[in-house]
């Protein structure tokens, strides 16, 4: 993580996680912010103590045993596991990530609401759902969720098929195997969102199972909307159980990388503990946040079929040209170091809890001339790649 600061700017960190719920959206405006507010009554849980962020989100403290994820029918008699019993072989080799942004001293990156306090012990920070975050959704019954074919399926790029789901990815991929975790080190940056109901993250994707019914999906990384929106689904997947103090799912993050200038990357690990089956999650060197058990998955409770990495944005076609919402830093990837966005020193974690480089990385893209990809691999980042790209331009229509 490359030295330096940029005040005032922030972008969300978040685990991208669906809530399912079986409210039914009611018609009209009253009705509809009454089932909004009954809905936030059910993801708000009391709070030990609440705390403000600068950028106006609450973050609540929750006792860990009165988490969302308890919510959920088969976690009612659940007994939290503390920390994974093994972590991957290789995580913490001194020469597994060595590189001339790394050798410098790393300025940590902070959540911004770390400024007005911290929870306490025994509780988790969950940042307040707010009413305008449901009603900015599509629908009260669609919050939370996330369509089938928004997932990226690369090698399908049919141009017919490329805008009906309005998501487009650019993005690294590796399959054929099986897998259980990955990692990736990205940087962090605020792209422009051009319309309300659009939004462009950064993460990465463990699946399991085919891209119909069945698939499993689990991803991390950091967004910036204008809504709280999307996840993973085809699981109760409100199921992930936080452990850590220190850190809010789908709160803000500071400071974010400047183009041209100081350049910030965060470090997301997801693995499968071999003893106890779990999916967990680390952020950076040292923060486990938790886990999802794995009796709550179908095809992931064994492993991985594929892998993904990259950037995914919403283009909805405004006066029917493509969206000009940025991807990543908002430039292509030719740009290079300090001005594109990033995946270095990419890892996947192997059937004996190894972390190696993938095999036979591939690269997808929908459209190319309006967000694209481009991967590597050297002795200092090992694999990575650039991504992203400014969406509407005269090469993009």
């Amino acid at each position: 993580m490359a030295e330096g600061t940029r005040a005032g700017r922030a972008v969300t960190v978040m685990l991208i996680c669906c809530f399912l719920w079986s409210a039914v959206e009611a018609p009209g405006e009253s009705r509809q912010r009454l089932a909004a507010r009954k809905h936030l009554r059910r993801l708000n849980k009391p709070a030990v103590k609440s705390i403000e962020s600068p950028d106006g989100d609450i973050i609540d403290c929750v006792h860990i045993a009165h988490q969302p994820a308890f919510d959920h029918p088969f976690l009612q008699n659940h007994t939290i596991q503390s920390r994974p019993a093994f972590h991957p072989e290789g995580l913490y080799d001194a020469g597994k990530v060595a590189s001339e942004v790394s050798k410098k001293k790393p300025n940590s990156i902070v959540q911004l609401w770390h400024q007005n306090g911290r929870c306490p012990e025994g509780t988790v920070p969950i940042r307040r759902t707010r009413k305008e975050d449901i009603l900015r959704a599509s629908s009260i019954k669609r919050y939370g969720r996330k369509k089938h074919r928004a997932i990226p399926r690369p090698n399908s790029a049919n141009p017919d098929l490329i805008n009906q789901s309005g998501h487009q990815h650019a993005i690294a991929y590796v399959e054929g195997d099986k897998y259980f975790g990955a990692k990736a080190i990205m940087n962090v940056w605020e792209p422009i969102i051009r319309q309300p109901n659009e939004f462009s993250l950064s993460q990465l994707w463990v699946l399991g199972g085919s891209f119909g019914e069945d698939l499993n999906s689990i991803e991390v990384g950091w967004q910036s909307d204008a809504y709280q929106a999307t996840g993973c689904y085809n699981l109760l997947c409100s199921g992930f159980i936080q452990i850590n103090s220190e850190i809010a799912m789908g709160a803000s993050i500071s400071p974010i990388s400047e183009y041209g200038g100081s350049q910030y990357d965060i470090s997301i690990l997801v693995w499968k503990d071999p003893k106890e089956g779990n999916w967990w999650m680390q952020f950076g060197s040292d923060s486990v946040l938790g886990y999802w058990p794995s009796f709550l998955f179908s095809y992931l409770a064994e492993s991985a079929s594929m892998i993904e990495w990259g950037g995914e944005v919403i283009n909805s076609e405004p006066e029917g040209q493509h969206t000009a919402t940025q991807m990543g830093s908002g430039h292509f990837p030719e740009e290079g170091f300090g001005k594109a966005s990033y995946f270095r020193n990419i890892q996947v974690v192997d059937e004996s809890n190894n972390l190696r480089s993938p095999k036979r990385m591939g690269a997808f893209t929908e459209q190319s001339n309006c967000y694209d990809v481009q991967s590597g691999s050297n002795g200092d980042w090992g694999s990575y790649f650039y991504y992203g790209g400014p969406g509407r331009s005269p090469n993009c229509q």
